[in-house]
């Protein structure tokens, strides 16, 4: 069992965690993600790293309370206990790989859309702490949905704020915000873009105008987390990769982010039918819907 250490509310919908998990804290590298389950009976939700911390033996994750699986993760309190926390799964980022001298010639702009602004911060934390101070783009909703604001501040070199409502900071999308600060100037070396789907089919887009190296995170692709299912399959390249044993980071622009967007509505129904039986069992109703077994 992995006991949860705190637990708070970031917005609407959307938990942060920091779960007592010594072996991965370790371990664990920019890039990376855990397997996570609430109970014994528990779906496998695969979950991008937050943050980590060695020495307390503990890693922080972010749930969205979106399908029957991660309601159930974000129904639990601090105190209670994960069944299962496995990792670190997947690469971590590539630039953990360079050396000193490569990483300071690099200029870095991270772009977090949504839940996928929580993983980009042990990116820029670990850029930060070895000397590099990216420039970071986060995109939400309105001021509302904005998470890791204030963390971000405190490791990026100049963080920017895109809400689609103009509640906070700039009014629009974040590829039209990243077309505003290279218009006036700013070079970029690479972008790391982490969010929903068509975000980063679009930064992808984007950045290929300007010829600038992109890394997207398919994590949300993934169901088994081990290449066993075949679920996450993605073309890469004119290749078939599994997201989960060769990512979750990829070279953006060789991503085909149509199909990965129709597999991502494979288990659409499946869902449905799984938030029915949830539904029929908070009543106190036996399921009739011949799906219950």
């Amino acid at each position: 069992m992995y006991p949860i250490l705190e637990k708070r509310c970031l917005a609407p919908g959307i938990w942060l965690m920091k779960v007592e998990a010594p072996r991965v804290a370790r371990a664990a590298l920019p890039g990376q993600f855990v397997i996570v389950r609430a109970d014994e009976c528990g779906e496998r939700v695969p979950l991008t790293i937050a943050d980590f911390d060695a020495a307390q033996g503990s890693v922080t994750i972010v749930t969205q309370a979106i399908g029957v699986s991660t309601r159930k993760i974000c129904a639990l309190e601090a105190g209670d206990a994960l069944a299962d926390f496995a990792g670190p799964l997947g690469h971590p980022s590539e630039f953990v790989r360079l050396s000193p001298e490569e990483l300071c010639r690099r200029r870095y702009v991270f772009i977090g859309g949504g839940v996928g602004t929580a993983p980009v911060y042990p990116q820029v934390k670990w850029l930060h702490e070895h000397g590099v101070d990216a420039d970071v783009i986060i995109g939400a909703k309105n001021r509302e949905m904005l998470i890791y604001a204030d963390e971000m501040r405190a490791v990026a070199g100049n963080l920017h704020i895109a809400t689609d409502d103009g509640s906070e900071g700039f009014k629009g999308l974040v590829t039209q915000l990243l077309e505003k600060l290279i218009a006036e100037g700013r070079r970029y070396d690479e972008c790391v873009a982490i969010g929903p789907m068509i975000m980063m089919k679009f930064v992808a887009l984007t950045t290929r105008k300007y010829g600038l190296k992109t890394t997207v995170s398919l994590n949300a692709l993934m169901v088994d987390g081990t290449g066993m299912c075949g679920a996450c399959r993605v073309t890469v390249g004119g290749r078939t990769r599994f997201t989960c044993v060769d990512g979750p980071e990829f070279d953006a622009h060789e991503v085909d982010f149509d199909e990965a967007m129709r597999r991502q509505g494979m288990y659409r129904s499946q869902e449905q039918r799984a938030a029915a039986i949830a539904a029929e069992r908070a009543a106190g109703h036996q399921c009739k819907i011949g799906l219950d077994k």
